[in-house]
């Protein structure tokens, strides 16, 4: 038997302890042989979506280097499983491990809608950006069973409130007509998230997210109707797809792009055991490489959770895919810049429709 299984379809390969439990389940290899003797599977590797019900739905981002104020997430975990997620780690805080509970263990806030017009119908509230994915991405699998992405955007167009969608879905074309209402106030920006132009690449980094190719038409459709459209290439991984800035960059600009971001990967808490173990099973033959060149961008560690650098890294190779990326926006950006949002209309919708006096 293979000591070292690979669960296909899924990013994680191992489900890590949960550090605030005293207790952890393994899969022994006595199990193992057993279930290959009687023909059964070990591990059915199924999805299941868990409805949860929380007080709040809109969160106030502390970190000051996020570039966000406020944000929210319809569900938790990410059937996406892309291998170097920094949300992993918040599964662990609803009792589930970052490994591959947080691919299999979707947990579903089918009141979101309602506690998300609630929050934004205060008298105290003042309109600010809010952005959907801050956490997970909101059109993962899970939105075309239940909709609540579509039922959240209705929302913010009904009281005239700006924002920001995070996501590497095409998805989010299913909801065009939302888009295109809200972006006749500026209300509404798009970042949609672009690691790479090789279908490889994405297949092992990401592998049940939309392709590349479904992406950059995404990106295409999107601004062709007037979207704004940011595109994130985050993160970028040394040796993986740093080679690609320069070629990606070019290519979302001529798509329409109004704008690039990116980070350098980290690897914090139990993403570094997870993605070690990951790359040590998908690419042996470059693993060490790889995992040497993180450590060079975080001062010898993968780990890095230091406000300011861990985005950008430190050292040459981080130097170097900083400068890059300052290039690329030079050569294919310089006259482009996503708008700002519109903030002025709501107070006038707070009871859903426009105020007379």
């Amino acid at each position: 038997m293979d000591p070292n299984p690979t669960i296909k379809g899924r990013g994680a390969q191992i489900n890590v302890p949960n550090r605030f439990f005293q207790l952890s389940h393994e899969m022994r290899d006595d199990f193992l042989e057993y279930c290959a003797k009687e023909g059964e599977d070990a591990d059915k590797n199924k999805t299941l979506y868990l409805e949860v019900f929380p007080k709040t739905i809109v969160n106030k981002v502390e970190s000051p280097d996020v570039g966000m104020g406020y944000s929210m997430n319809m569900y938790q975990g990410c059937e996406h499983g892309c291998i170097y997620c920094y949300a992993r780690n918040t599964h662990e805080f609803w009792g589930y491990s970052a490994g591959l509970d947080f691919e299999r263990r979707i947990l579903v806030k089918k009141d979101a809608p309602k506690l998300l017009e609630k929050f934004i119908k205060r008298k105290s509230w003042e309109a600010h950006p809010i952005v959907m994915s801050g956490n997970t991405d909101c059109y993962q699998p899970a939105e075309q069973e239940f909709k609540l992405t579509r039922q959240c955007l209705e929302i913010f167009l009904k009281y005239k409130h700006p924002v920001s969608i995070i996501t590497k879905n095409a998805l989010i074309l299913r909801d065009l007509d939302l888009l295109k209402e809200l972006s006749k106030d500026n209300l509404i920006s798009v970042n949609i998230s672009i690691t790479s132009l090789s279908e490889e690449t994405r297949r092992v980094l990401e592998p049940r997210t939309a392709t590349i190719k479904k992406r950059l038409e995404t990106v295409k459709i999107l601004s062709e109707n007037g979207i704004p459209v940011n595109v994130m290439m985050a993160p970028i991984i040394p040796s993986i797809n740093s080679h690609e800035i320069l070629s990606l960059a070019k290519n979302v600009s001529e798509l329409g792009a109004l704008s690039i971001g990116h980070t350098i990967v980290r690897l914090n808490g139990a993403i570094a055991e997870i993605f070690t173990d990951w790359i040590k099973k998908t690419m042996p033959e470059r693993a060490d490489k790889v995992l040497h060149q993180i450590e060079s961008c975080h001062g010898g560690s993968l780990n890095d959770s230091r406000y300011g650098t861990r985005m950008r890294g430190e050292g040459e190779i981080a130097k170097q895919i900083n400068d890059m990326v300052k290039l690329a926006k030079l050569k294919y950006f310089r006259d482009k810049q996503m708008p700002t949002l519109n903030t002025s209309l709501h107070e006038q919708y707070k009871d859903g429709q426009l105020k007379l006096f």
